[in-house]
């Protein structure tokens, strides 16, 4: 892998630098199977990189129901912060991130808050090797829109096309394309495939 035409590395956190998914997962169906709500395990996953909140939301959307959305996240993050396990490093992009650490601008943008985001780097120890972390708090427009990754690459202080994205789900990649930025999709904790976004300036005269 060659990301010598990169100044910057920008990573996910849940799927794509630490294997935290399973364990979102399982917060998820517990808070399911409290309020009777069909826990499809394929479609939380996609969710990936969605906040807790704005996945409530998208239960009431796809469920019609008018469930309480604070309450629902509140519950998942109360099982999420109970599980004595939360997720392990992912060795290939934790490798990636131990390469270039010294050499390029290394960010993480994730669409959990800063109060689970930020103990589960420290506990991982990624927290010390980054230059910048925008977590859910930090934007208004969540992936796939691009807000999370241009923030990061702002407090990095480069411009969108000199990053390249990790990432683990379509909808964040879409995310990172929409910033101009390229994407590897990281699959099974695998490092697969490379999409190159499209210039900045065309993707703003697209819109």
């Amino acid at each position: 892998m060659d990301l010598s035409r990169y100044k910057g590395i920008i990573f996910d956190m849940d799927g794509t630098l630490i294997d935290s998914m399973p364990a979102h997962l399982e917060a998820w169906e517990k808070t399911c199977a409290i309020h009777e709500i069909p826990f499809d395990r394929e479609w939380f996953y996609s969710l990936g990189g969605m906040p807790t909140l704005r996945t409530a939301q998208e239960i009431n959307r796809r469920f019609r129901q008018h469930f309480d959305v604070e309450r629902l996240a509140k519950t998942k993050s109360t099982f999420f912060a109970e599980l004595d396990e939360q997720g392990d490093l992912i060795p290939a992009t934790h490798r990636v991130l131990l390469d270039h650490k010294d050499s390029k601008k290394i960010a993480v943008g994730t669409g959990c808050a800063m109060m689970n985001a930020e103990p589960l780097l420290r506990q991982t120890g990624i927290l010390p090797l980054l230059d910048a972390l925008v977590t859910s708090d930090d934007v208004v427009n969540y992936k796939p829109e691009p807000d999370t990754f241009l923030e990061a690459a702002k407090r990095i202080g480069l411009e969108p096309h000199e990053c390249v994205v990790f990432e683990d789900t379509a909808l964040g990649q879409s995310a990172a394309l929409a910033a101009g930025m390229d994407c590897y999709l990281v699959v099974d904790g695998k490092i697969i495939t490379l999409t190159r976004a499209k210039p900045r300036a065309e993707l703003v005269g697209s819109l």
